[in-house]
């Protein structure tokens, strides 16, 4: 698994918006304002995130094995509409 750090959108990263207007000092007899935001970690890091990625298999054996039982035993029943679904929604992305 392949985590891309890289890519993360602005959206997704959260933003504390409280009290956004502060004062900067009196410049000639008026006041002025700035904006200032502060970044926080939303309870999750990246490095945690990336950890747990780098440590989640690549391939979920579990699955595979049960699959391939099935299939071997021919028990596996493929529905039409669900993988038609889903090639559709991934085609999508």
């Amino acid at each position: 698994m392949k985590v891309d750090l890289t890519s993360l959108a602005a959206s997704q990263i959260p933003v504390d918006r409280g009290a956004n207007k502060v004062s900067s000092g009196n410049l000639s007899g008026t006041q002025a304002t700035e904006d200032r935001i502060s970044f926080h970690s939303g309870g999750l890091s990246v490095q945690s995130l990336t950890s747990q990625a780098l440590n989640t298999p690549a391939v979920r054996q579990d699955k595979v094995n049960d699959l391939s039982q099935a299939v071997a035993n021919g028990t596996y029943q493929a529905d039409a509409g669900s993988t038609a679904s889903g090639m559709i929604e991934h085609d999508r992305k």
